[in-house]
């Protein structure tokens, strides 16, 4: 009698298997990782003093708001600053908040959402109503409201955004814990004599790694998209440091006749939030089994 073959491959490795067959998938990571080196490196350069092509913080009052020439590619703005140099420092600082706020929302929302799904019971009543209770509030005028009584600086910023987006998480992680407890894994684990806690993070925490994953993926435009909205109201991170934000803030008065300043800066913020947007819809297809055996 034949036995049917066991695939070898593991749930992340058929997940990769997966994705990479998604061109779509394919090409938005492609643009999110250009991004995301190009960032990087514009930080670590800053770190020491090197600029490219231009210091994004030099004034030249003779040379402001000239249109894209072989000199200044993308124009400069209205106290003659480059507008390339800004447009690159304000990737690595609005990709920074994006990440930074991200891993803040991650570590509270998966705590939350474990703890709830796991324990149940009168816990799990109170947690949900507490981020029923924040859900009730749109989350941009939540974040506006605390950054103006905090203080808009970058660090503020961040926390304030990982503060307010972690109940999707939560919410995310606490129904896969209540699926997943009840697997057979977890009964044996229990039959062999684990810890409950034990169980709970480090078996059925990595089988509900991948929807974290992709919503970590999701959430990084959501706050870049949340900080560049901030910076034009003018509580973001405030100037000389440049964010694809307070760059069309300023560029917002001289829209008629500077419009590379509104158009550059838009369109990073546009691609960059498409491509991660893009890039967490194909994860979150590669993730589907059910999408494969249809």
């Amino acid at each position: 009698m034949s036995q049917t073959p066991i695939d070898p491959h593991s749930p992340w490795q058929q997940m990769v298997a997966r994705f990479q067959k998604d061109k779509i998938g394919m090409l938005a990571a492609g643009f999110a990782g250009f991004v995301l080196i190009v960032a990087v490196v514009v930080g670590i350069c800053s770190c020491f003093g090197l600029y490219f092509p231009h210091d994004p913080n030099q004034t030249d009052l003779e040379r402001k708001l000239l249109p894209p020439n072989w000199v200044n590619w993308l124009g400069t703005d209205n106290l003659g600053r480059d507008v390339l140099s800004r447009i690159l420092q304000g990737a690595w600082i609005s990709l920074s908040v994006g990440f930074i706020a991200v891993s803040v929302s991650l570590l509270i929302g998966v705590f939350v959402g474990a703890v709830s799904g796991w324990v149940g019971g009168w816990l799990d009543n109170l947690l949900m109503r507490i981020v029923d209770a924040i859900m009730c509030f749109p989350s941009f005028f939540l974040i506006l409201t605390v950054v103006a009584l905090v203080g808009p600086n970058i660090w503020n910023i961040v926390v304030v955004i990982g503060l307010v987006s972690w109940t999707g998480t939560a919410r995310l992680v606490r129904a896969e814990f209540l699926t997943l407890r009840e697997m057979e894994f977890v009964r044996a684990a229990r039959s062999i004599g684990q810890r409950g806690w034990v169980i709970a993070f480090r078996h059925v925490l990595p089988n509900a790694a991948a929807p974290i994953f992709v919503t970590a993926v999701l959430g990084v435009p959501d706050a870049i998209l949340a900080e560049a909205g901030l910076s034009y109201l003018g509580f973001g991170v405030q100037p000389p440091q440049a964010t694809w934000g307070n760059i069309i803030t300023d560029g917002k008065v001289y829209i008629l006749d500077a419009w590379w300043l509104i158009l550059f800066p838009g369109v990073a913020i546009f691609l960059t939030a498409l491509s991660f947007y893009l890039l967490g819809d194909a994860l979150r297809r590669a993730a589907d089994t059910r999408a494969e055996r249809k």
